[in-house]
């Protein structure tokens, strides 16, 4: 999904470059995981299946109108052993899911749905029989139906209970088996994707920048969407801490898109817009459950717009997470917002016009040094917590050339960068890639996909073939793949640029 505008850029830069060394599995730490990643929505499939009820996702339309759904999706549901064994010929060692609410509690509370809890406890069971470690994600975007139709989900302080109830199961009958935990899945993106932007569910915004809405409020809703979500985080993993971590000894985290933000020119005011950038994207959720509350350059535009924490909701939020869950696929260069707040209404406020910046992509290759820059930010400005970079893939056009070059380099460079920063001090202790075999992607359904495995949507056996990127790999997870030394660039400064819509 692409949460920022593209612009074509046409610009002279002075590049640095520095050096990788050749590295190989082996040079990682003894109990570093490396694995891949799927969701319950764009793995599972089997939408109406044995209790299943609807989530948030099931009636909704993402963004161009795209009318593909996730109703079979890859039918992991029914495939699931099928996939564990792709998994155990890959070598994988963990392998992050997500617990679909609607069909572990049909109703988003009350009775467990029987054979959904069969499900979930077959599927780990598989996991461990053939060596895989799971990692499970509590919530990625699919609220139960009934819950957003009765109280408006995410923006109601009801959310912070059901949630935890649900948490509760989850830990209760899988917690004996699960070590890792992350509650809540990209939580800065589904704020501003649901309640900013509208292209993802409930689909909630009142500009129509990004796509038309029925109703929203882009000013309001994804401040009180975000806060309610680190309120729900706090109450679960302080539940899990008191409940079940002294017996089931596991850790519980929490997720964020990261990118890597530079400036556009060596100007001031795009250093400035820079930092600013940086505050609202990633300090939003980070200074609050580091530091117990949001960035002050935030408090200062948002101004009473944006939630306050009452001193016992600080203390409740702040040191909540026993890790951080990055997910990470791309860099963006940042400039000064064209657009001056004296020119905005009121009701034409949203979330990046109250960032004030313009967010400019640099390409769709790997930049190593963006995703270095992540890891080294997190460790000087948060005090270098444990971190597990829970997403990190390259997307191509859905087909059946098998012969993915481009994600290989991808997914090398990228890992390279990684130990870079492992090596400069930074507690990063396990690697998911996006995706394990090609899925429905949230926003782009079928058009585009990120698999290690090809999918033939079009067969109705949904036959799995593994593209030259499984290949690669399982060659690097044994140790067969030894990748060379690499020369990495470095952007120095920007002499001049110009842009065009």
């Amino acid at each position: 999904m692409k949460a920022f505008s593209v612009l074509s850029i046409y610009v002279a830069i002075v590049f640095l470059t520095s050096h990788t060394d050749a590295f190989t599995r082996d040079d990682f730490p003894e109990d570093f995981l490396f694995g891949a990643a799927t969701s319950a929505y764009q793995w599972e499939g089997a939408a109406d299946v044995d209790g299943r009820t609807p989530s948030v996702w099931d009636g909704f339309t993402p963004i161009a109108d795209n009318k593909d759904k996730g109703y079979i999706a890859c039918d992991g549901y029914h495939k699931y052993k099928e996939d564990v064994k792709l998994m155990k010929k890959l070598g994988l060692e963990a392998f992050r899911f997500s617990i679909s609410w609607s069909r572990l509690i049909p109703n988003g509370r009350g009775p467990i749905n029987p054979k959904g809890l069969q499900f979930y406890k077959n599927l780990i069971k598989e996991l461990l029989t053939h060596g895989i470690e799971p990692h499970v994600t509590l919530y990625h975007y699919d609220l139960p139906q009934a819950l957003e139709d009765e109280y408006g989900g995410w923006l109601n302080r009801k959310i912070i209970e059901d949630f935890t109830a649900f948490a509760d199961v989850c830990f209760r009958e899988f917690g004996d088996d699960v070590k890792l935990w992350i509650t809540i899945n990209e939580a800065n993106v589904f704020a501003i994707g649901a309640y900013s932007q509208g292209f993802l569910p409930p689909g909630r915004c009142s500009t129509t920048k990004y796509v038309k809405c029925s109703t929203g409020n882009s000013s309001t809703e994804p401040y009180i969407a975000a806060h309610n979500i680190l309120l729900a985080h706090a109450s679960a993993s302080n539940l899990y801490r008191l409940k079940y971590k002294s017996k089931q000894r596991g850790s519980i985290g929490f997720s964020i898109y990261a990118y890597g933000f530079f400036p556009y020119t060596n100007s001031k005011e795009d250093e400035i817009a820079t930092q600013r950038t940086t505050d609202f994207f990633s300090g939003w959720l980070l200074k609050p459950l580091v530091f117990g509350d949001y960035p002050d350059s935030m408090k200062r535009i948002v101004g009473t717009r944006l939630p306050v924490f009452s001193e016992e909701e600080s203390e409740q939020v702040k040191g909540s997470s026993d890790f951080l869950g990055i997910i990470h696929y791309t860099t963006m260069y940042v400039r000064k917002s064209t657009t001056t707040t004296s020119s905005i209404l009121p009701r034409d406020h949203e979330f990046f016009t109250d960032m004030g910046a313009e967010t400019i992509p640099i390409g769709n290759q790997s930049i190593p040094w963006g995703f270095e820059s992540v890891l080294d930010y997190l460790k000087q400005s948060y005090d270098n917590p444990p971190i597990y970079i829970l997403e990190n893939g390259l997307a191509t056009n859905h087909s059946s050339t098998l012969q993915d070059t481009e994600r290989v380099e991808y997914i090398q460079s990228s890992i390279g960068a990684m130990l870079n920063a492992i090596r400069n001090g930074s507690d990063t202790r396990g690697y998911f890639l996006w995706s394990m075999i090609d899925l429905y992607e949230l926003v782009a359904g079928y058009k585009l996909s990120f698999g290690l495995y090809y999918v033939n949507f079009s067969d109705p056996g949904l036959e799995r073939s593994p593209k030259l990127s499984a290949s690669w790999y399982s060659g690097f997870l044994n140790g067969t793949v030894v990748v060379a030394p690499q020369d990495i660039t470095h952007p120095q400064s920007h002499f001049s640029g110009s842009s065009s819509m």
